[in-house]
């Protein structure tokens, strides 16, 4: 396989199957029929694996990736399923901390060219089984799944796990799981399996309630993970990530009561070296520090709030770019923006991504200084032209955003 291979065949895919990275809501195939043909048609792979559950609104993806190293400190071979990828699609599906082997992904990508046509999978349906066979084949030890969207009929959702959590739960993805923050709990708490525990981070007591009795109809083991204290701290560095550093140690703690093999100083490297151990970015990510630029993939409210709170927090004059998706609600973000900044508002390159000549009427309101660019590389040029020394940049606002940015300058 040449690399034109591999690169026209992930064109193939996103042209073929509608993705709710590109397409929104379109794309979404709630229910698991369709996954459930797909696991057979393949011989069921995810009955083989001992699995890890992932669900909630926000730090699905930070937990799942800390949780990944400190088992991986512990020595286990890891499989690691995460969506959206930042850079390349490979980034989805992880096995301690190594991509997705892109023979692997070309080999399966020419196996759906000749599916069955009764079975018409959504892109993350594909992605979902090409990850639990490749964790299948590479015989991981444990395989930590992230729900996609929601949770109840979301196609991970098929895996039977050793134990489940949700983060928390926020207003995030209305148009598929519900206008109130009720009905995406209900949604978020359908991964609760009979019997398998279930650990919970949410502070809001109405998600709580909804949690601990959708666990207590399932005889499900509730716990808590809200209320752990500890002084533990990871290498990714949001303020945001002691609340999720909490489900992780209840995540093990249970683990640990099943007999998995995990001590202390496992957990303290594992949390201390995230990013060594499984390249996880995006997250309040410092690009660099003279000038600091700091790329974050927070996109819905309660997202937004932490990180803009935490922004507050870094006494140098700021330069913020910031690009959204077509049913970000600009009105409500534009209320938690930093005051003293500049904005830089971009489109994302996604058939979803919301030109700020869409909403600059809003900005004019919000009487904000503010410059409309074409790309994230246009806006970022510019910032850095005009910063001053003790001046920083911002970058996020969407997946969308902090991909183009870090796939145009990281070094690979």
């Amino acid at each position: 396989m040449t690399n034109e291979q591999y690169e026209e065949a992930i064109h193939w895919l996103f042209a073929q199957l509608a993705n709710y990275q590109n397409d929104g809501q379109k794309a979404y195939k709630p229910g698991l029929y369709n996954i459930r043909k797909l696991c057979d048609l393949f011989g069921n792979p995810q009955e083989q694996l001992k699995t890890i559950h992932i669900g909630g609104t926000n730090g699905k993806g930070s937990t799942s990736n800390m949780l990944a190293s400190v088992l991986q400190e512990a020595g286990y071979n890891v499989g690691l399923y995460n969506s959206p990828h930042l850079i390349d699609f490979t980034e989805r599906i992880k096995v301690n901390g190594a991509n997705c082997d892109k023979e692997f992904v070309y080999q399966f990508i020419e196996k759906l060219r000749n599916l069955p046509e009764e079975i018409s999978p959504s892109f993350f349906e594909f992605t979902t089984i090409m990850a639990f066979e490749y964790f299948h084949k590479k015989k991981v030890d444990y395989a930590i799944i992230e729900v996609g969207l929601g949770g109840r009929l979301d196609s991970t959702n098929i895996i039977l796990p050793m134990i489940s959590a949700i983060t928390n739960v926020a207003l995030d993805h209305q148009d598929v799981l519900g206008n109130t923050i009720e009905e995406i709990s209900f949604e978020k708490a359908g991964i609760i399996k009979p019997n398998i525990p279930i650990i919970s981070g949410a502070e809001n007591p109405i998600v709580t309630t909804i949690i601990k009795t959708t666990a207590a109809k399932q005889n499900a083991r509730f716990v808590d993970a809200s209320t752990i204290t500890t002084d533990l701290e990871s290498d990714l560095k949001g303020n945001y990530q002691q609340k999720n550093i909490k489900v992780v140690l209840a995540l093990i703690a249970e683990l640990q009561q099943l007999g998995v093999q995990v001590s202390n100083e496992n957990i303290e490297k594992g949390l201390l070296n995230v990013y060594k151990n499984t390249n996880f970015i995006g997250r309040w990510f410092e690009f660099s520090q003279d000038p600091l630029i700091i790329c974050d993939t927070a996109h819905n409210q309660a997202g937004l709030e932490q990180v803009f709170a935490q922004l507050d927090s870094i006494p140098k004059f700021k330069h913020i770019i910031l690009g959204f998706v077509a049913e970000k609600n600009i009105d409500e973000v534009l209320q938690i923006l930093p005051v003293h900044a500049v904005f830089h508002f971009v489109k994302p390159k996604v058939n979803r991504g919301r030109h700020p000549e869409d909403y600059e009427n809003l900005l004019k309101k919000s009487k904000i200084n503010y410059k409309i660019f074409s790309t994230v590389d246009e806006a970022y040029l510019f910032a850095k032209q005009q910063l001053k020394k003790e001046e920083m940049i911002f970058i996020g606002g969407s997946n969308f955003i902090v991909g183009e940015f870090l796939e145009k300058n990281l070094e690979h």
